[in-house]
């Protein structure tokens, strides 16, 4: 008689538990319960209780993501491996070190969530080039069609520089996606320089160079001590007259107060998917300056897009269950931003 091999037992941490649903198909939590012993109707949400704590003595995989516990090596003394559904791992590990230092293994969904946050560059890198917030601002003003005969010449995405802070994946795959578009794309990132560069599909240049250049300079950097206020007034003031800054990363890489002071003067535009704080004050200045576009963190995965992110766990899932490294690790031994 064959013996079918045992499934490592795993168990889902999540919170709130509705997210389980939100992230994983029923074909993804199918494919991840075929080859891991896992109750998908149970959620660990905290640590304390009876429950949770039997769940995480017998745990050798974690499933988790967004608002998971933080998990102690005592917690779970049978852990192995983390699969983390968002961009890293360590997120719901109480000492991430000391669990990489028993040999705890782990994978994260960086380079799908990376998708559609370029996605969302990209849209509005184009719409910012063709000043369409402007203009549709000036079309339900006056309710007639522009004058063609008296438009700027610096206006569209034919042979117009696209600047991008931060070689990031996200970054990387934004300079991906503007490949089949007629503009010029300038990069810098500390890493870079002009021979590494070239292989990604733009041109190197020093942040100041860049932010001269950019008729857009999308920012991707992570939040470190030296990026926190790095677009700073002296940055911003490079900008050419008409330039929009976007903001996908993360609030804390603009002073923002030389942001509002800059965007005062009606000199640039500015696209934020992120602010220093979210939301910001309700009497920040950024609620009702024209030249400012809003949006509330949105330009990562949501709604269906979150699917990605299921289907890269439970693929992850079944290489683990296979004895495969995992195609997305995470080194719960290095510092993260």
């Amino acid at each position: 008689m064959t013996t079918m091999p045992q499934r490592p037992r795993a168990v889902l941490a999540f919170g709130p538990p509705s997210l389980v649903g939100q992230v994983f198909t029923p074909g993804a939590l199918d494919r991840i319960a075929a080859v891991l012993d896992v109750d998908v109707a149970h959620v660990v949400t905290e640590t304390g209780s009876a429950p949770a704590r039997r769940a995480l003595a017998d745990a050798e995989v974690l499933v988790a993501g967004w608002g998971a516990p933080r998990i102690g090596v005592d917690d779970a003394p049978r852990l192995r491996a983390v699969l983390y559904a968002g961009g890293v791992a360590s997120t719901c590990l109480d000492d991430p070190a000391a669990h990489a230092a028993r040999g705890v293994v782990a994978a994260n969904a960086r380079t799908v969530n990376a998708l559609p946050v370029a996605e969302y560059t990209l849209a509005t890198i184009l719409l910012a080039n063709k000043r369409t917030r402007a203009a549709e601002r000036e079309y339900r003003a006056t309710r007639r069609l522009p004058d063609r005969e008296h438009e700027p010449a610096n206006l569209g995405n034919y042979r117009r520089t696209v600047g991008i802070v931060g070689a990031s994946q996200v970054g990387r795959r934004v300079i991906e996606l503007l490949r089949p578009f007629d503009l010029d794309v300038v990069v810098y990132s500390p890493e870079l320089d002009p021979g590494s560069a070239a292989p990604l599909g733009a041109r190197y240049g020093t942040l100041e160079e860049v932010a001269a250049q950019s008729d857009v300079l999308s920012l991707h950097q992570p939040v470190l001590p030296e990026t926190i206020g790095q677009i700073d007034a002296r940055i911003l003031a490079l900008l050419p007259d008409g330039a929009t800054l976007v903001n996908t990363a993360r609030g804390a890489v603009v002073d923002e107060a030389a942001l509002v002071a800059e965007l005062r003067t009606g000199r640039i535009d500015a696209v934020l998917d992120v602010t220093e704080q979210e939301p910001p004050p309700s009497d920040s200045e950024l609620w009702d300056l024209p030249n400012v576009v809003l949006t509330p963190h949105v330009a990562g995965s949501a709604g269906g897009e979150l699917h990605r992110i299921g289907d890269l766990v439970a693929a992850e899932a079944e290489r683990y269950a296979a004895g495969l490294p995992f195609a997305h690790p995470d080194d719960l031994g290095a510092p993260h931003a």
